[in-house]
């Protein structure tokens, strides 16, 4: 594609120059992924890194007896264990694997993905004139996380999680912890580096096609606003390193239905709904998916409210 486009270029530049809205597109498209590449790459290093040197009894050994009270220190490892909303699912598969509360594994997929700070250092990148957007996004999804996991502690059931979710696992031989670095990331980048391209399409389309008045009218409209972004934030399926640049380039948007997109991403989305029905069993993903999108809309509402002044 390098190749067609190094040799075809006076016929492109021609092409560009007639076409106004292909040339902003363009432009868009590839300003959200030189901006967004490098923390994704940050990202899968990390998530990497976690899956091959870091054992599942580590954190198992830090987990309270009290399952309440595991969920609360699951949610605050999310903030020091980073990974993406890929890797998150089988690390949480492992964590219930050794023993730990099913509950505690479940904040802990719905926490790493959109606290950690390589999240947290994008967001602020895309939101440069907001800064209290970065402490609403990391105060929202870690309520979600948190206020999902007492959900499941009072009314999930451990039948809802197929079997070899639960059973017991061992570590990563010493011997071969630098192979699954090295797959782990290269398997995150590539599957995680696709939903940012496409995410990047789809948002530069909407920035040459759909007037800015349309995203404007959303303000007007916060409810619809907020549905309209909870569900695209779904369907997108966009990598949590990279999700706000996509949203922040979105123009006439504002704060509220950024923030739910925010929020929801990483915490429910086509690609997790179907890694999770594949990993704990369709039961669970039909229960859990619908619970996480309502808490993750509320926690984002509750610290809009809070911290954006509720009325931007």
């Amino acid at each position: 594609m390098l190749l067609a486009a190094l040799l075809l270029s006076p016929t492109l530049s021609e092409w560009f120059k007639s076409a106004p809205q292909l040339r902003t597109g363009v432009t868009v498209f590839v300003a959200i992924c030189v901006q967004a590449l490098p923390f994704l790459v940050v990202g899968v290093l990390l998530s990497g890194a976690i899956a091959a040197f870091v054992p599942a009894r580590v954190l198992e050994r830090l987990m309270p007896r009290n399952r309440a009270a595991s969920v609360g220190v699951a949610g605050v490892a999310g903030v020091a264990l980073p990974t993406c909303e890929c890797a998150a699912v089988p690390v949480a598969r492992q964590l219930m694997s050794r023993g730990v509360a099913p509950a505690a594994a479940l904040t802990f997929l719905l926490a790493a993905p959109a606290v950690n700070p390589v999240v947290l250092a994008a967001t602020a990148v895309a939101f440069p004139g907001e800064p209290l957007m970065v402490l609403a996004r990391f105060v929202a999804s870690l309520g979600t996380a948190v206020v999902t996991g007492l959900l499941w502690v009072r009314f999930g059931k451990v039948e809802w999680i197929v079997e070899r979710a639960r059973r017991r696992a061992s570590d990563v031989a010493s011997g071969e912890r630098w192979r699954v670095f090295t797959e782990t990331a290269r398997a995150d980048l590539i599957e995680a580096g696709g939903f940012l391209v496409l995410g990047a399409a789809v948002a530069a389309t909407m920035n040459v096609l759909i007037p800015p008045q349309w995203f404007s009218s959303l303000g007007d409209e916060l409810v619809v606003g907020v549905v309209v972004m909870a569900v695209l934030a779904v369907v997108l399926a966009l990598c949590s390193e990279a999700d706000a640049f996509v949203v922040a380039s979105l123009p006439g948007l504002p704060l509220l239905p950024k923030l739910v997109f925010l929020v929801v991403g990483p915490a429910v989305d086509v690609k997790l709904l179907s890694l999770q029905a594949g990993t704990f069993g369709r039961p669970f993903a039909l229960r859990f998916a619908p619970l996480t999108f309502v808490v993750a809309i509320a926690c984002a509402v509750a610290a809009w409210a809070v911290f954006l002044g509720g009325g931007r």
